[in-house]
């Protein structure tokens, strides 16, 4: 009858019989003492509206804005006004798995324009209906390689791609008989002929590489594709997808699938999320491709109508025969994507980019002529970079996060800086200054 409130004397000793327990300690009994909370909660009196509301404007209060020159995967990009507001519609807000096509056709029509813009970025043929986040597309990538070349169970990962995404590349292979084998590096880049070695062993499903890597370097991979294929494996390439405006495409490359996170299409960078990843193939290889898939036909009345297709990949079979388990997919995420490339269509999303390359290149320029920084490798970046530092590079970078800035990512012996269009020549400018001063 009440719902909402908690439960009664009668509700816990009915769930303590059902449990087969006496008492609340003793369901608690395996967690130990010592990492129990046994000081009184601080919990304030009720309060009105407009009193819990300073609360929060006080708690907020606390958090420093800083101007951020971070990236390592999360960009700060700016978000259109008009993309959060339309977010905020109910029957977004609302949304579910739309199982349903005849009450979920909003839904649907979103999630297969979502899937049209991707391929246009990417240049693939066909895209899935988004999925967790970047680091776990490249993980299915890993599997569907191995389900789709059969007989292999090696996996081939370049060491200039993100540790991050390494890591879950790695716990994801632990379960699934997978071996993961990293190809070294040279001067920050993949290094080709080790890659051309370890394929020439055997056995090999994928090969995983990351454009621009997580040095910030475009790597050049001409003929990459090629050698992936002669030795019957997947070249699988991680991109940024909001850098595709202006670098060639994971198609152009020659790439058998495309992953990556579109955090960088406009998505905030939120304390961390939430995000989507994005999965994009050719069209040999659908049947392969974990999560949803959206097609566009025509009811029984000659309308367009839009629906889940190839299904048969997740809790509607077996789940052991299953392409994949992921039953979820990032789909307001997926929206938040959709509107934010329609608001800023081709010209602005090359415009973007190229502030954000100018940016970098900009600011690159303004540290090596302190004296104090040096690029690590010399080698073509586009708006993140890597750069070492003589001096100590923990106490200048506390100087500057003191200072209001977020000075990039503390790398080795110096930082990754990455510059997006929100950052002004001013911003830059004045973080340089203070690096200057410092001493």
């Amino acid at each position: 009858m009440y719902k909402f409130f908690p439960h009664t004397e009668e509700d816990l000793k009915l769930m303590l019989e059902k449990s087969g327990v006496d008492s609340l300690d003793e369901l608690f009994s395996q967690i130990p003492q010592d990492i129990r909370f046994k000081d009184a909660y601080q919990i304030p009196s009720e309060m009105s509206e407009i009193e819990v509301r300073r609360v929060f404007d006080k708690l907020a209060e606390q958090n420093k804005q800083l101007t951020c020159f971070a990236g390592f995967g999360v960009y700060d990009h700016y978000t259109p006004a008009a993309v959060p507001n339309i977010l905020q519609r109910s029957e977004f807000l609302t949304s579910y798995t739309p199982y349903q096509a005849e009450i979920s056709q909003g839904t649907l029509h979103y999630i297969f324009e979502f899937q049209s813009m991707m391929t246009q970025l990417t240049g693939m043929e066909v895209s899935n209906a988004s999925m967790y986040d970047g680091t776990t597309a490249a993980a299915e990538a890993m599997m569907m390689a191995v389900a789709a070349t059969k007989k292999t169970n090696k996996v081939l990962v370049s060491q200039t791609i993100n540790p991050k995404t390494l890591k879950v590349i790695e716990t994801y292979a632990l379960h699934k008989g997978i071996e993961v084998v990293t190809i070294d590096q040279n001067e920050g880049v993949t290094d080709l002929n080790d890659m051309k070695a370890k394929l020439a062993e055997g056995g090999v499903a994928g090969v995983i590489m990351q454009q621009p890597n997580v040095y910030g370097i475009i790597e050049d991979f001409t003929g990459v594709a090629d050698e992936c294929h002669a030795a019957k494996a997947l070249f699988i390439l991680d991109t940024v997808p909001a850098d595709l405006a202006l670098l060639k495409t994971p198609a152009e490359w020659g790439a058998d699938i495309a992953v990556g996170d579109g955090q960088s299409l406009g998505i905030p960078m939120l304390f961390g999320g939430p995000y989507l990843g994005f999965m994009c193939t050719t069209s040999k290889l659908i049947r392969k491709m974990p999560g949803r898939i959206v097609g566009m036909t025509k009811d029984n009345r000659g309308q367009r109508a839009f629906v889940l297709t190839l299904q048969a990949r997740e809790q509607h079979i077996r789940r052991q025969k299953a392409t994949s388990n992921i039953c979820s997919n990032q789909s307001l995420m997926a929206l938040f994507v959709t509107v934010y490339l329609a608001i800023m269509g081709k010209q602005g999303l090359k415009e973007a980019a190229q502030l954000s390359f100018d940016g970098a290149h900009y600011l690159l320029d303004q540290l090596t002529s302190t004296g104090h920084f040096k690029l690590a490798y010399d080698k073509p970046f586009f708006n993140e970079f890597y750069v070492k530092y003589d001096g100590d590079a923990d106490k200048l970078y506390d100087k500057l996060v003191q200072e209001g800035f977020l000075p990039g990512v503390r790398f080795e012996d110096g930082f990754i800086f990455a510059v997006t269009e929100k950052r002004s020549k001013e911003e830059i400018d004045k973080m340089v200054k203070i690096i200057n001063e410092f001493k």
